[in-house]
């Protein structure tokens, strides 16, 4: 049995030896490992080529139309934008059965603004026509639709209009009665109210649903070519578009009459296109001291990555950490009220991505090949914190020689971008506001990549 003298000795003889090992561990490695293996960084900096490139005709997938022109004072391009619209029926559309001598007091057109660029007091006219051929709402709209093969170019509107985006002519209430929209509203002839209230009695069924509706043959139920005819300097969004109809009716004392309102709206769920013009665009793809972006439908920058140049460094066997890029904004020139905004974001994306129907197949930023960023205001950039996914993908491209032709070209596009809750990505499209953008670039100024590799020496 061990005496109480030799178990005291043997207790402080473990804890003396747990002290020892905890002490030494934590420098283990390092004395194992030579000094010449320790890991060493080394930043260095590439430089890509860049040059402007034409959007072409881009997805017009938005719900938001446009109406009107505006030249830019900055670079003296201009915009000219008119639209086209469904209108959606709600599922079991009804009128109210005692409605005063079956008769439909107005038929009104009401667009309602949301924003808009150049001069709020700025006159613009807009003519009104019916479609007569139905737009399809699984296909594919492009900012170059042609109006015409939507409506009689041979006919006369139904209706014409001259309006600004403040109408001074209206008093404050009725001029923000539509939470605090600016409306253009627009009186159609009320044989049009008419005859779709005459329809609705004869033929419910056309009232069943939108398609139902669109289908029914009756007037202006394919929808409205809002149609740009006259006016420059400014451009308005519009958020929604309705037919409204007005009518009496009998309360059920059977003694007073009442205004009741039955509305057919663009919605999400109908076709919405906006045909853009852009003129003058060429004189800033030819200008080689800066590359642009131009939204809606305008300009995009496209990068030329220097991938070979990664393959000759004395660093091509060395671990890329990280590659940052960013692209810097010139200030404005021109002082003017009315320039344009800056875009708010962009997307960087494998030009080979791109033209194989990057956004028609409903793709996000993935930050594999695809990457959005905000422009930074403090920094005046737009700034990629690290796209070495991309890069090492086109290396290997090379190396394996599965590389396109295009393999190392990048474009920047100006993008609308939506959030869940969680803030994860859902929904990207191309942003339709009018923005405008010149960056350093193109054949004297490139741009930098600042890289960070790793290596064990």
């Amino acid at each position: 049995m061990m005496t109480m003298r030799k178990l005291l000795f043997f207790v402080i003889s473990l804890c003396v030896i747990a002290v020892s090992c905890d002490d030494s561990t934590d420098r283990l490695g390092s004395q194992m490992m030579p000094a010449n293996d320790m890991v060493q960084t080394f930043d260095t900096v590439y430089y890509a080529t860049s040059r402007t490139v034409m959007a072409g005709n881009v997805l017009a997938r938005t719900s938001t139309s446009y109406l009107g022109q505006f030249t830019d004072p900055e670079s003296y391009t201009s915009i000219k934008s008119d639209f086209l619209s469904q209108l959606h029926c709600t599922e079991n559309f009804e009128f109210k059965d005692s409605v005063v001598d079956n008769k439909i007091k107005s038929t009104i057109l009401y667009l309602y603004m949301k924003s808009y660029v150049g001069d709020s007091l700025q006159p613009l006219k807009l003519s009104v026509y019916p479609l007569d051929k139905i737009m399809d709402p699984d296909q594919n709209y492009y900012t170059d639709i042609d109006p015409a093969k939507y409506y009689d170019v041979n006919s006369k509107p139904i209706a014409e209009k001259w309006f600004t985006y403040s109408d001074r002519t209206l008093s404050d209430s009725l001029r923000y009665a539509n939470a605090g929209l600016e409306c253009i509203r627009i009186s159609l002839p009320n044989e049009i109210g008419q005859a779709i209230f005459d329809d609705y009695r004869a033929n419910p069924e056309h009232f069943r649903n939108t398609d139902a509706f669109i289908r029914s043959g009756l007037p202006c139920s394919k929808g409205f070519y809002f149609k740009l005819e006259a006016g420059d300097g400014l451009l308005v969004s519009i958020d929604a578009s309705q037919l409204t109809l007005t009518y009496d009716h009998f309360s059920r004392n059977d003694s007073i009459t009442k205004v009741e309102y039955n509305v057919f709206a663009a919605t999400e769920e109908v076709v919405q296109a906006t045909h853009f013009s852009n003129i003058n665009l060429e004189s800033l793809v030819e200008d080689t001291q800066a590359t642009y972006l131009k939204s809606p439908s305008g300009l995009f920058t496209e990068l030329t990555l220097p991938i070979k140049d990664f393959m000759n460094s004395p660093h091509r066997n060395d671990t890329i950490n990280s590659v940052r890029l960013a692209l810097t904004r010139y200030n404005d020139v021109v002082q003017s009220g009315f320039k344009l905004n800056i875009p708010k974001k962009v997307l960087l994306v494998r030009a080979d991505e791109y033209y194989n129907k990057f956004f028609e197949n409903y793709n996000v930023a993935d930050g594999k090949t695809s990457f959005i960023t905000n422009f930074n205001n403090m920094t005046n950039t737009f700034e990629f914190s690290n796209i070495t996914p991309l890069v090492n993908r086109m290396i290997h491209e090379y190396q394996t020689g599965t590389a396109s032709s295009s393999y190392n070209k990048v474009l920047i596009i100006p993008v609308d971008a939506t959030y869940d809750t969680s803030n994860n990505l859902v929904k990207l499209c191309h942003d339709f506001s009018m923005t405008s953008a010149k960056l350093v670039g193109g054949a004297f100024d490139k741009v930098k990549l600042n890289v960070v590799y790793s290596s064990y020496r």
